[in-house]
């Protein structure tokens, strides 16, 4: 089976012959890429332009993204799937059909092409469940949420990948998602973004990776150099301990990416890997550039990057630092264009653009964030929808039931003169908290573990806007939801004795009325 979608894949991407198979391509003008537009390696080998021309559907459950996988006339039909809603292992079952490939536990886009994934309305989340992709091309997958996702413990999806590639995969595109854990391997975590065994051409842009022990990987063992051509851009990495990412054989481009909080070594080029960064934010971080736990090397070229508040380890035996002043010791040559914003306003345009909720904003090379281009609906475009489709209230909808809040204690980590943090749970929408700044944290606390699975953020009169926030089990440090704006947001039942709201990114000065808090 494996044999002939290897031979199938291949007669469909024959029309983009590999452009660099020595390893090095020709350079060319440098250009901008059209506004929200595919960047980076994913433009290269005939180009990755996902469902684009064919049917878009709407989808609230990830049986549904799999019925509309299913339903096509064959696996490499053009198909678009708006996503809304939480997607997890309730409502995620295997779906079967002549044009799919699927399983229950898991999004599997498995021996397909064509076809674009897309998080539309109050936002998608892959909740516990991860998106994977095997001998499979032209894909697409662009704001959504994918956390949390487990190899060991229960529940377990996709090997503890949050986006998993594998087995002669090729374009795929990965644009304003927001990838995140909870822990490292001990906890039951693996890779954010994992390439393996034959995956290539492959663009990530926009997005953020954090909370976790592993951020990603290009190639499964030392031995698997058959990946590459893997373009990253315009991340966030925010508290990783390694893999961001691990490069075995192959080439990729790293460029005004914003590294925070690398705990333990970043960007880990071996076996022959050889990785152009230019123009990157690192920051609080150890070792971010080098070979790392192998005595087989890797190569690297470096311009303009920023090392602020960078330590570096002594080089010893199988750990090898770039560090502490990173030369180059091989040259790359990039065969798409691209502009580079300077690295020291890569934290600022990072935080505006990265991630799911972000309104797929993106950079221009002058620091400045843009609006996608007009002629493109983006994930806003409400859709149309599938009729078949069970009506979904969403996560909008006005709570019912009890508001938690009232009667419970609150602190937070700023707070604006004249505001209290009390004024969240006092039941009135005349009273508010706002942070010194535009950006902070105010929590909800009880003196007992407490059931929460939802909750209403109200702002006041005259409030600045929200763009960015999480909602942290601030117990544990796990994110429970992220998104932007004020209203209602929903996420599996948790027992906690204080949740957080910290906000990252605001226009203005918020002005919460109310954090109002929900069993159900």
């Amino acid at each position: 089976m494996r044999r002939a979608v290897a031979v199938r894949l291949s007669a469909l991407l024959a029309a983009g012959a590999l452009t660099a198979t020595t390893g090095v391509a020709l350079s060319t003008t440098t250009a901008s890429a059209a506004t929200g537009g595919v960047t980076g390696y994913a433009t290269q080998n005939g180009g990755t332009t996902g469902g684009a021309g064919g049917q878009t559907v709407r989808a609230t459950t990830g049986t549904a993204i799999h019925q509309a996988l299913c339903g096509r006339a064959s696996s490499s039909t053009p198909i678009t799937i708006q996503v809304e809603g939480t997607i997890n292992h309730g409502n995620t079952t295997k779906v079967s059909g002549s044009s799919c490939n699927t399983a229950a536990d898991k999004i599997e886009l498995k021996q397909i092409s064509n076809v674009t994934i897309v998080g539309v309305g109050s936002g998608a989340v892959f909740d516990q469940l991860g998106i994977h992709i095997r001998e499979a091309g032209n894909i697409v997958i662009q704001n959504v949420t994918v956390r949390n996702v487990k190899k060991s413990g229960s529940p377990t999806s996709n090997g503890g990948d949050a986006i998993g590639m594998e087995s002669d995969v090729r374009n795929v595109w990965v644009d304003h998602v927001t990838l995140e854990a909870s822990g490292g391997e001990s906890e039951g975590y693996d890779g954010l973004f994992d390439m393996k065994d034959n995956t290539q051409y492959v663009t990530l842009s926009y997005s953020v990776l954090r909370n976790s022990g592993r951020g990603g990987l290009i190639g499964s063992s030392e031995s698997d150099r058959s990946n590459g051509y893997v373009t990253f851009h315009h991340n966030l990495y925010e508290n990783i301990d390694s893999r961001a990412p691990l490069l075995r054989g192959g080439i990729a481009h790293m460029y005004n990416n914003h590294y925070k909080r690398l705990n333990d070594s970043g960007i880990n080029s071996r076996a022959g890997a050889r990785a152009k960064v230019d123009n990157n934010y690192f920051e609080d971080s150890k070792d971010v550039l080098g070979t790392f736990y192998t005595d087989e090397a890797g190569y690297w070229q470096v311009g303009g990057n920023v090392f602020d508040n960078v330590t570096w380890s002594s080089r010893s035996g199988d750990h090898n630092p770039a560090g502490p002043n990173p030369t180059s010791n091989t040259s790359v040559s990039i065969p798409y264009g691209f502009t580079l914003d300077g690295a020291n306003c890569v934290p600022s345009v990072v935080a505006q653009t990265a991630g799911a909720g972000k309104g797929l904003k993106v950079s221009d090379g002058s620091c400045t964030p843009q609006s996608p281009d007009p002629n493109d609906p983006g994930p806003t475009d409400p859709g149309p929808t599938d009729p078949g489709e069970p009506t979904d209230p969403g996560p909008t909808d006005p709570p019912a039931g009890t508001n938690l809040s009232l009667g419970a204690g609150a602190d937070g980590s700023s707070k604006a003169s004249g505001t209290s943090y009390g004024n969240v749970i006092d039941g009135s929408t005349s009273t508010y908290w706002s942070p010194s700044g535009s950006t902070g944290a105010v929590s909800v606390k009880w003196g007992s573990a407490t059931t929460v699975s939802k909750v209403n953020i109200r702002l006041a009169s005259g409030s600045g806007t929200i763009g960015a926030y999480r909602l942290l089990n601030h117990d544990t440090g796990a994110v429970l939801a992220s998104g932007s704006g004020a209203g209602t947001v929903g996420f599996s039942p948790v027992s906690l004795r204080k949740i957080t709201l910290e906000i990252t990114n605001a226009s203005g000065t918020p002005r919460i009325a109310e954090f109002e808090t929900y069993a159900s």
